[in-house]
């Protein structure tokens, strides 16, 4: 199988915040990996733009060593990496001042695309898009990249929206969720849209429940300062396991197109019934195999902010009323792993009679890593002796299937940066869907900050507190094992 890769247009993009991490560990590098792909064309050139006083060389020299630390060395290509680093400029400019604005107006092209990504903090969205406005350059054809978090509440998301809108178009404006630019994620929608196989089991009927996990080895350490006033519920449940959810739940949108597919999206999130108390379960990680606990790794020894959350949701829809939707998601648990598991329910009779070996079927979508896609089935213990049970994978591993061209599939801010010069917003969020996450969010956050209850302690390289384990047990069912 040959890797298609399709052509952009000529463009500009220009990078605010260009000296900072984001821009040197995931943009810069993956733009190298498009060019080594053949996908830039020619004419691309790629702007940096920050407040450091620098020169065009020395901000390449900067971004040759980022490439060189964060792309594999069987990626990298002495004479690629030259071509790639002379598309590169640099301007000093100040967010929220006038100094550099002028030249960086004289120095976009009028005649290609244009795309300016705010790799900055949300404080500074609303100061770029009022400069970029007052020099002239959003035109109706020119886009905004912004990152998350967009908000911290409904009130702040509205704000946001509202400071945006009064610059830019909707159409122009690409919040970006990397998650949304994961292969496995997008697979997703093609095995449920793209195959008659799944799409009729795809329903309360036939589905006992879903289980989406994000856990993480890591602590907040070194980010404690804003991971602290967000907490997981706010750094991942409400805007990456929610895009998940909207995924798995979603009806068939009439076509593969933004507004399609985002307009069934927003219906779901609308659909999510309010979580009750006992649903929920928060947890704190604590000291232990030599790792600081999150107190300290937060420098608040006060902090009541959640480092784990697992909870149980439904969706009050035609499709899914009656089958529960399980989230859990933290920090220094045993494992790095994303997946969404689909568990089937049981056959009405078994003629096995009751067997160790006939299990549930599932559909196990593995995000990371080692991206793939598995359909746990029964079978029968191959040999003599009767009819005894065993269960299998059904196993797709991107690497193994793809072999050497897994190497070539592009990581999600490749894609998604592609996506935003195509002029494609089908993989980023709309303002409207932002909103309804955090409507539906807020409600949460504030019941338990009313409450006042600490986060209940876990062991760093556990499964997360007792009690998430509770939450399934107590239906009848278990979650699915973390491991390394």
């Amino acid at each position: 199988m040959v890797s298609r890769v399709i052509p952009v247009d000529p463009f500009d993009l220009v990078i605010f915040g260009a000296t900072g991490d984001l821009a040197r560990r995931k943009i810069l590098p993956g733009l190298y990996r498009r060019d080594l792909a053949g996908q830039l064309p020619d004419e691309a050139r790629i702007l940096g733009a920050a407040r450091s006083e620098l020169s065009d060389g020395a901000w390449r020299n900067e971004i040759r060593a980022a490439i060189e630390e964060h792309v594999p060395a069987d990626r990298q290509d002495g004479a690629a990496l030259d071509r790639f680093l002379a598309r590169l400029g640099y301007l000093q400019v100040d967010a929220t001042g006038e100094a550099g604005w002028q030249a960086l107006a004289d120095r976009v092209r009028p005649d290609v695309v244009q795309a300016y990504y705010f790799s900055v903090g949300p404080s500074l969205f609303g100061a770029l898009a009022e400069r970029l406005h007052r020099h002239g350059m959003n035109r109706e054809d020119c886009r905004i990249v912004v990152e998350k978090p967009f908000g911290h509440d409904l009130a702040s998301a509205k704000a946001l929206n509202a400071t945006l809108a009064a610059h830019f178009e909707e159409h122009q404006i690409y919040r970006i969720d990397h998650y949304l630019g994961k292969e496995t994620v997008q697979n997703l929608m093609a095995v449920r849209f793209g195959n008659m196989l799944f799409e009729p089991l795809w329903n309360a009927q036939y589905v006992d429940h879903i289980q989406i996990t994000v856990a993480e080895t890591v602590g907040v350490a070194g980010r404690g300062g804003y991971y602290d006033r967000s907490g997981a519920m706010r750094d991942m449940v409400q805007n990456h396991m929610m895009q998940l959810l909207c995924l798995i739940a979603m009806e068939p949108p009439y076509a593969f197109e933004p507004d399609a597919v985002r307009d069934e999206k927003l219906k779901v999130i609308r659909a999510l019934d309010p979580v009750a108390p006992g649903d929920i379960v928060r947890g704190q990680y604590a000291a232990g195999n030599g790792q600081a606990s999150y107190l300290d790794d937060a420098e608040n020894p006060d902090s009541r902010t959640e480092s784990y959350v697992a909870l149980k949701a439904h969706v009050s829809s035609w499709r899914w009323k009656g089958t529960p939707f399980y989230l859990r998601t933290g920090k220094r648990l045993r494992a790095r792993t994303s997946e969404i598991a689909i568990t089937f329910k049981d056959p009405p009779h078994s003629i096995f009679g009751e067997q160790e070996g006939q299990k549930s079927n599932a559909l196990v979508i593995r995000l990371q890593p080692n991206e793939g896609i598995k359909l746990k089935v029964t079978i029968k213990e191959p040999g003599p002796g009767g009819m005894r049970l065993i269960e299998v994978p059904l196993d797709m591993s991107f690497a193994e299937a793809l072999g050497p061209e897994a190497a070539d599939i592009p990581d999600a801010y490749e894609r998604l940066v592609m996506d935003v010069i195509r002029g494609n917003q089908t993989l980023f969020m709309r303002g409207d869907e932002v909103e309804a996450a955090w409507a539906w969010t807020d409600p949460i956050v504030a019941a338990w900050e009313a409450k006042g209850d600490r986060p209940q302690p876990y062991d760093p390289g556990s499964s997360g507190p007792e009690d998430a384990l509770m939450l399934m047990h107590r239906d009848g069912r278990r979650w699915r094992e973390v491991r390394p």
